[in-house]
């Protein structure tokens, strides 16, 4: 069984099939069957405990309807608005099975639509079992426990089986004095005309729909004004979506239609086939291409040209990550702003009508004018509506200034200076050395961490030395030791991710905090090791990390000791610096013996520790040898 068809459900295999009888229509034989699916029962009681505000009506496994808590039919004096899932198949009452291919709609779009449920949105919605339409029975009883005098209005997507259960369950309540309005909701913009009879299919913009409707209920407007303004609405708004994988049905293994580096555009929101098969492309095409179809002069889709004002939204389809979607609506709104001259106003990004663990997205957009704004914005109570989206939205967002460190004046920018001094440009060198011993490093640096970590100890650090490099050319004062130990910091904070990344962060802050404090007199040989000293001790208060927990202090706390040691014998301080170095190699080899007590290689088991050296110790004794070997070479010359 392929992986994507685990699901964290109770019985994967919960789906009963109830033959109900068979249909001849010319050449086809159909099979009539009924499903009960108890994922989707099991769903709505966690649902339902989870939101204080919502109910369920005591009619399981026939009867799936979610509504509001505070509402009852008998006593409700507004519009109830009411929505429930769709079905892809062409008859109404029963899910059929032609040959051997199962057409189902219905639950799996969720939040969809259950979770808008609340006040100032949907009063109920009727839940199908999986990508299956909800019996009339069902939409019968949601109308019944929701509608009083003001009446009902039914959103429906636009699929055939939807409008004929939806359509026989408005005319029964209709019989029974019950006022029913019906509007339906085809937004689909992947499909050019003609469509036939079938028209445009419902998808993501229903939620559109589903709010504007809501708040106008909430005024007290009448039924047909309400199904006014629902109707205006579905006029409004266009989707189209892409998807890079099949969903998963419950307990059945994930159909594989869809080829590695393949994508899928123009998909409906049940597992169907889409328009078109193409090659993944970056998300700027994929976007540019969706806005191309849904704003086409030729199909004319919806009526929204150069000056008109738009909402947004991009829908997950599933398993797509947040991060991708906000990737992808950054692209439409630039698109739109830049390509479509029009004004976005409102942008809605997260999943709202799902396909189970589709991977994809679509994008709804919508033209607005102040009333439909002032309905998106209104209140409302739904769980899975996002009330921070709200308000005047800016026509383009100008970055805010990075605000300026407090340790400098507002108007100080350090430089290199002109002419550099001995002590300069034995810095230099040193730096330059350090740096470039950790780039010639790195592929060395990622094979050990790739054993022992997550792999990128050498990009990681490669980085923070490549950043240094080309900030020492521009803006490292290296007459200054103490502003040039702060500024190496800087180089790596902006560079330099991860945990490597802030404890080196720290350890150039602390250095340089404790040369600030002694730099009125000219730095000594002693202040450097004392400085050095501070450092390791920030790094291990900070970190956690002691002498022996395989991290980089066991290849700089001993060149720390070894540095003070030698330097109190009263050594000369350019070969206790070398003596140092030594121990700092030493120290990083020795953490080939020592079991991990911080960081990544805290998980990985002894075995495989023992065959490589922590890298990071590795990564810490090379730059610091490097540094002493050419501060070495350096003074030796300046002797001579």
């Amino acid at each position: 069984m392929d992986f994507r068809s685990k699901k964290l459900i109770n019985d994967p295999n919960g789906l009963f099939i109830i033959p109900a009888g068979l249909l001849i229509l010319g050449d086809w034989i159909y099979v009539i069957v009924t499903f009960q699916l108890y994922v989707v029962t099991e769903f709505i009681e966690g649902l339902v405990e989870t939101y204080p505000g919502l109910q369920y009506l005591d009619g399981f496994p026939d009867v799936k309807v979610v509504f509001r808590a505070d509402v009852s039919g008998a006593t409700y004096d507004k519009v109830a608005v009411i929505s429930g899932p769709d079905i892809d198949s062409c008859l109404s009452l029963l899910s059929v099975v032609v040959v051997r291919h199962i057409h189902r709609g219905g639950s799996g779009h969720e939040p969809a639509h259950a979770g808008f449920v609340g006040e100032g949105m949907l009063t109920a919605a009727i839940c199908g079992d999986v990508f299956a339409s909800p019996p009339v029975d069902s939409i019968l009883a949601g109308i019944r426990a929701v509608t009083g005098p003001s009446g009902c209005l039914l959103i429906v997507k636009n699929y055939t089986g939807d409008r004929l259960n939806f359509g026989l369950a408005a005319e029964q309540a209709k019989s029974e004095g019950y006022k029913v309005e019906m509007v339906i909701v085809g937004d689909d913009c992947a499909l050019p005309p003609p469509r036939g009879i079938a028209g445009r299919r419902g998808l993501a913009g229903t939620i559109l729909v589903h709010k504007i409707a809501g708040a106008a209920a909430v005024l007290g407007l009448s039924l047909e004004e309400v199904a006014a303004e629902a109707k205006r609405a579905s006029d409004m708004v266009g989707t189209m979506g892409v998807a890079l994988s099949v969903c998963t049905l419950p307990g059945q293994v994930t159909p594989d239609r869809l080829g590695p580096g393949k994508m899928e555009l123009g998909l409906g929101i049940h597992g169907e086939p889409g328009a078109a098969v193409a090659d993944l492309q970056p998300v700027d095409i994929v976007v540019s291409h969706v806005l191309k179809q849904i704003l086409s002069t030729e199909t004319n889709y919806v009526p929204i040209t150069r000056g008109s004002r738009v909402v947004v939204m991009i829908n997950g389809l599933g398993a797509t990550p947040l991060m991708e979607l906000m990737i992808a609506a950054g692209k439409v709104i630039a698109g739109l702003q830049l390509e479509y001259g029009v004004a976005v106003e409102r942008v809605y990004t997260g999943s709202f009508m799902t396909s189970l663990d589709m991977a994809g997205f679509s994008i709804t957009v919508m033209k607005a004018d102040q009333a439909i704004l002032n309905q998106l914005d209104a209140p409302t109570r739904a769980p899975n509506w996002p009330v921070a989206v709200d308000g005047n939205r800016p026509a383009t967002k100008i970055p805010v200034p990075v605000p300026p460190s407090r340790s400098k004046k507002n108007d100080e920018v350090l430089s290199r200076p002109e002419q550099l001094s001995t002590l300069g440009h034995i810095l230099e060198v040193a730096i330059e050395a350090a740096a470039t011993s950790i780039i010639n490093l790195r592929d060395n640096l990622n094979d050990w961490d790739s054993k022992v970590g997550d792999g990128d100890c050498g990009s990681t650090m490669s980085r923070g030395a490549s950043a240094i490099l080309e900030d020492m050319k521009k803006c490292y004062p290296l007459n200054d030791p103490a502003e040039t130990v702060a500024e190496i910091g800087s180089s790596i904070r902006k560079v330099m991710g991860g945990t490597s990344g802030i404890i080196y962060d720290i350890f150039f802050k602390v250095a340089y905090a404790q040369l600030k404090a002694n730099s009125h007199a000219g730095i000594t040989a002693l202040q450097w090791a004392d400085a050095l000293e501070a450092a390791i001790a920030a790094v291990s208060k900070y970190g956690g990390a002691k002498a022996g927990y395989r991290t980089l202090l066991d290849a700089l706390i001993p060149a720390s000791s070894v540095l003070k040691e030698k330097l109190a014998s009263g050594e000369d301080p350019v070969e206790a610096f070398v003596l140092s170095a030594e121990a700092a190699v030493a120290g990083a080899e020795s953490t080939k013996s020592m079991q991990a007590q911080a960081g990544r290689s805290s998980y990985v088991s002894a075995d495989i520790l023992a065959s490589v050296a922590d890298p990071g110790a590795m990564a810490a004794a090379c730059w610091y040898k490097a540094s002493a070997l050419a501060v070495k070479n350096k003074c030796k010359g300046v002797d001579e």
